[in-house]
């Protein structure tokens, strides 16, 4: 089943648009292989408000959130996850505001267990476990504790308007990299399921434009899941014996280069997870084999 990508996003760096009632997006200029256009900074509410993931440490971008809000105040600073492309820029906008800061709670991962990308100086002012209310004038999210891309995920479910603010666990422009330690194939698809047992009118995603009628786009995305799980399982049995590395390009094609890397990380999740449903088993070092 193919996903149905959303690879046009027009919307211009550092400009605010109205993507939702009560809801505004910025979109910063950190583009890449893995952030698409860049990182998507959204302004919750009128008036008193609430900025959901800040970005990276970029001026420029502090600087468009600031002028996007002139004359109304900022309260609270949420972060998603803890990822260097979402995170960083709490401290700067919490300096320049005096707003206070939630999330889900710092860093799973401590730096020397690896893992990719981790944030690992934000801590939250106010914790936000799974369920947790955070509200303000006008607006009310529920954080919803989905790990996989990375341990400390959260979506929020907005109150009145339909919008599931679904940061890197559900993007429309691409799927997500898992990637071990912190990233978990198994808590993903189990994260998934409970997007997809929702009624949301409208994911805004941490990346990409926003995402309508996202019912036909998430089960795209379930069913990639477990064809690459399918694909995987089979390459390892032809094999006979393998890493995750060598796997990559029976499994996956011919890549961009840029993408290799973390294709393996994604793809040793699926090996973990497979590992914990008893279809294969690590032997000596790195290498797997499938069982049965």
């Amino acid at each position: 089943m193919a996903i149905p990508f959303l690879r046009q996003d027009p919307l211009p760096h550092g400009v605010a648009e109205e993507v939702a009632p009560g809801v505004r997006r910025i979109l910063c200029n950190n583009p890449s292989a893995f952030t698409f256009r860049g990182t998507n900074t959204y302004i919750i509410g009128r008036g008193r408000v609430a900025v959901l993931d800040p970005g990276p440490e970029n001026a420029a971008h502090l600087a468009a959130i600031l002028a996007a809000t002139q004359g109304e105040t900022v309260t609270h600073v949420i972060v998603s996850h803890t990822h260097r492309d979402h995170s960083p820029g709490a401290a700067p906008l919490v300096a320049a505001t005096g707003a206070e800061t939630w999330g889900f709670g710092p860093h799973v991962t401590p730096p020397e267990a690896g893992g990719e990308g981790g944030d690992h100086g934000f801590q939250p002012q106010h914790r936000l476990p799974d369920g947790a209310v955070v509200e303000g004038e006008g607006w009310r999210l529920t954080a919803l504790h989905t790990p996989g891309h990375c341990a400390n995920h959260l979506c929020f479910a907005m109150d009145g308007n339909g919008v599931l603010f679904s940061a890197d666990h559900v993007m429309s422009w691409s799927t997500s990299v898992v990637s071990p330690p912190d990233g978990d194939m198994a808590d993903y698809m189990r994260s998934l399921a409970r997007v997809m047992a929702r009624e949301d009118a409208i994911l805004l995603p941490g990346h990409g434009p926003p995402l309508r009628d996202p019912k036909p786009f998430l089960a795209g995305l379930w069913a990639h899941r477990e064809e690459r799980e399918a694909r995987v399982l089979e390459a390892l049995r032809k094999a006979g014996r393998a890493t995750a590395a060598e796997l990559v390009g029976p499994v996956y094609g011919p890549l961009d280069p840029r993408l290799v890397g973390p294709a393996g990380r994604s793809l040793l999740s699926h090996l973990i997870k497979l590992g914990q449903e008893g279809q294969v088993a690590r032997g000596e070092g790195e290498a797997w084999s499938a069982l049965g």
